[in-house]
């Protein structure tokens, strides 16, 4: 805006500068123009009364370089002529001056030279006899004044400029300071000029719709946050160029980054060439899946595109954990192979000793061993449903009846039951520690006491021992389960508690266990909101501590 107004400003004084010069100079050459004719005209009249009195000897005897007189009879013949010899001077019969003159008795014209930068003024009398005395003079024209004054025009006119430049400047600079003084923060409280006011007045109604937007857009903007921040799912907005717009937490901790990531490519914090496919094919269809694991876990990535009038602008990027659908789904596959395996053993066991005897094919001394073996398989069988219907129950979470319990004596009668099996193998069970009573179910507190007691016995070595511990905390309950068996091998430490797993199965099988018991307490102990703790060192013996929180009845 500064430097229009210099330039308007410097334009306007040349303009004005420049039709000064001209109106002056008109002005000016007009007005010495008519003072000229005037004088042209007295100076004539002079001559005239002179001619008159004495005729060639008055024209004789003037000696003047500025003015030209001519006497001309009535024919048009040049009688006398001050600067040029009459002989040699041609008729002037049709000279418009003279012409003029013989006609009315007076008579002016005025001609320019061949170059146009001469003219001259003509005026001219009828005398008394009919002759005519005709005066002239030359001027220059206009140009050549115009050219005359060149230099002290140019002159004037840089030192004009020159002028009018630093003055616009100044005004310029005097015009705009306000403008730039302006506060758009508060544009009703300015002090400048009134033209602007409603200007002024509109920038402040936007400047209220624009903060009112701005706050709803903040508004969404938190709530979004808020949102996202809240959720498990890790949620990636990507432009069409794969730039991170937005990232939440979930997702930060997913791919190990921060909110420094926003503004740069996904694949500074994801290399993945399973998940850049998945991206680019999402971005070309609609939709993708990927999955990835990350620090042991499992999860799902849900890609979709993002579309702004029918044309892509970005990706939305969702994760789920799914590890505990994944280990489902496996333990679910297992579950069921290891189910129809473990059925099926005693089930072909009891059909090829039924067989055997359907056909005859069982001596009558030997009746009795295959019966014993069929009630053996059979009973097996039935402790299988059994354990398989408890683990059932657990899972589905169903309600079982809550009552005043004591640990204590739970131990002692779990430890009695199991008397005859230990006494078989020559492994002594002991119950120590106090009275401590639980709001509990009493069902599945015996439960974990027997199948711990029984697995300590079942594994243990010939002459060994069994201890049962109950403690009476603060806040909690303690039942610890100490053997000096063969102990387990860490490998298979964190595997213990899964179903059917086993760890030495040719001794599981000489056990007769079904390899649910240690499944049964973990999902027990979950459902009564304890904790289950292993330490186990091989050939030393294992220790199992089951944590029980004080609960209201």
């Amino acid at each position: 805006m500064t430097k229009k107004i210099f330039k308007s400003i410097v334009i306007v004084a040349a303009a004005v500068l420049l039709a000064s010069f001209v109106i002056i100079l008109g002005c000016i050459y007009e007005y010495f123009g008519g003072i000229q004719e005037k004088q042209l005209q007295d100076e004539l009249s002079l001559a005239v009364a002179g001619v008159e009195m004495s005729g060639t000897d008055y024209l004789s005897n003037v000696d003047s370089r500025q003015y030209r007189l001519t006497w001309v009879d009535g024919s048009g013949t040049v009688l006398y002529d001050t600067q040029a010899d009459r002989s040699g001077m041609e008729n002037h019969a049709d000279r418009e001056e003279i012409r003029q003159a013989l006609q009315t008795g007076r008579g002016e014209s005025a001609r320019y030279s061949a170059t146009l930068l001469e003219k001259t003024l003509y005026c001219a009398q009828r005398l008394n006899d009919g002759s005519v005395l005709r005066i002239s003079v030359s001027r220059a024209t206009a140009g050549v004044l115009v050219l005359g004054m060149v230099q002290p025009i140019l002159v004037v006119l840089v030192l004009a400029l020159i002028l009018s430049g630093v003055l616009a400047k100044r005004v310029a600079k005097r015009v705009v300071a306000p403008l730039n003084e302006l506060d758009l923060e508060k544009p009703l409280e300015n002090n400048t000029y009134e033209e602007l006011a409603p200007l002024l007045n509109r920038i402040n109604q936007q400047r209220r719709q624009i903060d009112a937007q701005l706050r709803r857009l903040q508004v969404r903007s938190d709530e979004f946050a808020q949102i996202t921040g809240c959720m498990k799912e890790g949620l990636v907005l990507l432009n069409n160029k794969g730039m991170i717009l937005s990232i939440n937490p979930a997702a930060q901790a997913l791919f190990h980054t921060d909110c420094s990531c926003i503004e740069q490519d996904f694949l500074t914090i994801e290399r993945s060439q399973d998940v850049t496919r998945a991206i680019q094919r999402a971005q070309a269809v609609g939709h993708c899946e990927a999955h990835i694991e990350r620090d042991g876990r499992e999860y799902q990535l849900d890609i979709s595109r993002i579309e702004s009038e029918g044309a892509p602008i970005g990706a939305v990027l969702l994760s789920f954990d799914v590890t505990e659908q994944a280990f489902a789904e496996r333990n679910r596959r297992e579950f069921t192979a290891n189910v129809s395996h473990e059925l099926k053993t005693p089930l072909q066991s009891i059909i090829g000793s039924a067989e055997l005897i359907e056909n005859g094919l069982v001596k009558p001394e030997d009746l009795p061993r295959f019966v014993g073996h069929i009630r053996k398989e059979a009973t097996r069988l039935v402790s299988l449903i059994e354990d398989i219907l408890r683990l059932s129950q657990l899972d589905e979470g169903g309600a079982l009846p809550f009552e005043q319990v004591d640990l204590y004596e739970i131990a002692s009668e779990a430890a009695v039951s199991l008397q005859d099996s230990a006494a078989a193998r020559h492994v002594c069970v002991t119950v120590t520690g106090e009275t401590a009573p639980l709001y509990s179910v009493r069902r599945l507190l015996t439960e974990i006491a027997v199948n711990l007691c029984d697995n300590a016995v079942k594994y243990n070595r010939e002459g060994g021992s069994v201890s049962l511990t109950v403690e009476d905390r603060e806040h909690e309950a303690v039942l610890t389960v100490k053997d000096t068996g063969i102990g387990i091998p860490p490998e298979h430490q964190s595997r213990v508690f899964e179903r059917f797993y086993r760890v030495d199965k040719s001794h599981s099988k000489e056990s007769g266990g079904t390899g649910l018991g240690l499944s049964i307490v973990k999902h027990a102990v979950q459902y009564l909101g304890g904790s289950i703790r292993l330490q186990s060192v091989p050939g030393e013996g294992t220790t199992m501590t089951v944590r029980f929180p004080h609960r209201q009845a």
